[in-house]
């Protein structure tokens, strides 16, 4: 790996990457402000998902209920706005390491150095993983400072079962992140991998939900990976967390790595 690429990348990123984390900080935060008006009418939330059918109720991560804060959270937050926000990021900053340069030109000019294209690749891949690290990070720890500052032990919380759904989430991205930054490290265009990656995330999603929606569609859960990432299941006690961990991490190396193989192979245009 090039060191002085990758901090050189890691600088000029740094803004980008910290709005991310600020802004799932924030939707961290006022999830848990909101939690305590929620948790009052728990009762009455807890019949009205009840009362939802067993696949909406699936599908959207809220079988746990409400009655405990990483319960509510593993539904309104990770099950839909931590989803979306990482989904865009691995997107965005995949295209912009890989796929941009190469569209700009500016990797021509990396390649004049005295340097490999697979330290290339590898420093950029580096720079993707250690966002997403500094995202999942900052939202762990908004999420222990907003329990404490804003629901003071008022309700149950496990901090266990917290610290695991953004493992989860983190390795979810991973993977997704080494299939977005291979499809960008084989395109020309920016534009042109960014909208390949974000289709196969969103079919990815899609697949996922209709599996979740109807038993006659479970079979779709094979198809994606997101079928791995159960938060709900994390907060009920159940799961198959380091299987499902082994599989995704796995799946992200192995993207990376295809990633770095193809670039090292391929002819760049002039």
């Amino acid at each position: 790996m090039n060191g002085v690429l990758y901090k050189r990348m890691l600088g000029i990123k740094l803004k980008g990457l910290l709005q991310y984390a600020i802004g799932a900080a924030f939707y961290m935060l006022l999830m848990l402000g909101v939690y305590p008006s929620i948790a009052g009418n728990n009762s009455a939330v807890d019949e009205v998902i009840r009362s939802l059918p067993e696949g909406v109720s699936r599908a959207f991560g809220l079988g746990s209920g409400f009655g405990s804060v990483d319960a509510f959270i593993s539904g309104e937050f990770y099950g839909l706005i931590m989803l979306v926000l990482l989904g865009v990021f691995t997107v965005q900053l995949s295209g912009t390491l890989m796929s941009r340069l190469i569209d700009q030109g500016s990797m021509a000019y990396l390649l004049s150095a005295p340097t490999t294209r697979g330290k290339i690749a590898w420093a950029q891949a580096l720079v993707l993983v250690t966002g997403l690290l500094l995202v999942v990070g900052v939202t762990t720890l908004a999420g222990f400072a907003g329990y404490d500052w804003l629901i003071g032990g008022r309700y149950s919380f496990d901090g266990t079962a917290f610290v695991w759904m953004n493992v989860q989430a983190f390795l979810l991205f991973f993977a997704l992140g080494g299939l977005s930054f291979l499809i960008s490290s084989l395109s020309n265009e920016e534009k042109r991998a960014k909208g390949i990656s974000g289709t196969v995330v969103f079919l990815f999603y899609t697949f996922d939900l209709l599996a979740k929606l109807s038993e006659s569609l479970d079979w779709m859960k094979w198809l994606t990976p997101f079928s791995l990432y159960r938060p709900s299941d994390i907060v009920a006690g159940g799961g198959h967390l380091l299987l499902s961990g082994v599989v995704l991490f796995a799946l992200g190396v192995l993207c990376y790595a295809a990633a770095v193989m193809s670039f090292t192979r391929r002819d760049l245009p002039l």
